[in-house]
This record gives C-alpha cells, structure tokens and sequence, in this order.
C-alpha cells in the first residue's frame, strides 16, 4: 500500500487482504428503473465484488437492480446472502427467487439488523422508498456510533444529487453536524467508490495500530 499525503491511499493488488471488507450490503431498487445506466451499474458493481472476492448481502430479491447484483456476485463464485422477512417470503410475485442462500427474519427491522450484522460496509445503489429507508438508517446508526462501517453511495447519472443536496442543507441549517456530515460517501462510478470505502476501511485500521 502506498501513502500519498496530498492524495491519500492508493490502491495496490493486495488491498483487501489488509482491511477487513468481505461482505458489502447493497440496498438498490428492486425495478430496474428507466436508465440502462443503473442495470448496467449494478452489473459492474457485482463484477467488481467478484474480482475482489467481496460476498453479497441484499434483500432477497431476484427483479430489478437487486436481481441485477445478486444474480452477478452468485454466478461470478462469491457467497450471496438474501435477508427477507417472513411476510415478504411468499410473495414470490413481489420478490421472486432469492439467488444464494436465503435468512428469513421477523419483520423489516430484524432485517436491517441481519444486513448491519454482517457487512463490513454498505453501499446504496438507485432506488425507491426502501432503499432510502435502508440507507437512512445505517447512516443515522453511524451518527449515533452503533456502527463505524463505510456507507457508499452509487451515484449513477447523478441520481442522488438532491438526496446530497439536502444533507448539505442539513448541515448548513444546523441539523447534521459538520462531522456527521463525512459519513456518506458518494462516487459516480464503481472503481471510484470502491476506492474511497477500502481507504477509509485502510485508515480505520492504521489509526488502530
């Protein structure tokens, strides 16, 4: 690993055996969306995760950018953890097939729990009311300190600049502190935003030494 003080770490082949990132949490839609953009992100998002031989945690879904994702990381090799609570189990029409291995939980919030659990981080791709309930949470879980993971934004063709747009106003009108205000990381491309998690994972480990 090389350390450039103007620009921070720099990626080298050996980076994920120094920082423990094995499993990333997704939250993305379950449509697919209007843009091919998004499919195609998930896509490579999978893709990437398969060449780092990161797992998948998501919900459970086989429609949309979660089937896009999931399907991807399982057929590239890597474990893929499907969390579903139980009143969403049979309704297939809904969800679909789960590709991986399938945990059915109580409810929706014994969900997030599961995901937080055992992802290292999480990312949030395009998506709906969900996926922004889902991301909300783990951010305002790191605020309060019940978690110190990584959470990522996708930013495909600027999806979520208004959703950063408003945190910034937050901020300015002293609701999120300044500090609160680094917990999410935004990137408009995979290899940038997988870059910004393992070095910040990579810090957290030096600062620990």
């Amino acid at each position: 690993m090389v350390i450039d003080k103007g620009k921070g770490l720099m990626e080298n082949s050996g980076e994920e055996q120094m920082v423990n990132l094995k499993r990333i949490c997704i939250f993305c839609g379950s449509r697919s969306g209007k843009q091919f953009s998004f499919s195609d992100a998930a896509r490579e998002l999978g893709k990437e995760m398969v060449r780092r031989k990161i797992d998948l945690i998501y919900g459970g879904g086989s429609s949309g950018l979660m089937g896009s994702i999931a399907k991807t990381v399982f057929n590239g090799g890597c474990h893929v953890l499907g969390i579903i609570p139980k009143f969403l189990d049979s309704q297939h029409q809904i969800i679909g097939e789960t590709f991986g291995e399938k945990k059915i939980v109580k409810d929706m919030h014994e969900r997030k729990l599961e995901m937080a659990k055992h992802a290292d981080a999480f990312i949030a791709l395009p998506g709906g009311y969900g996926t922004l309930e889902e991301l909300l949470e783990v951010i305002t879980w790191s605020q309060l300190r019940i978690h110190h993971k990584p959470v990522g934004l996708l930013n495909i063709d600027g999806y979520y600049d208004n959703l950063l747009a408003l945190f910034e106003r937050g901020v300015q009108e002293g609701f999120i502190e300044d500090s609160a205000s680094q917990i999410v990381i935004s990137a408009q491309t995979v290899q940038e935003l997988m870059t910004k998690i393992i070095n910040i994972l990579t810090l957290t480990k030096i600062n620990q030494l």
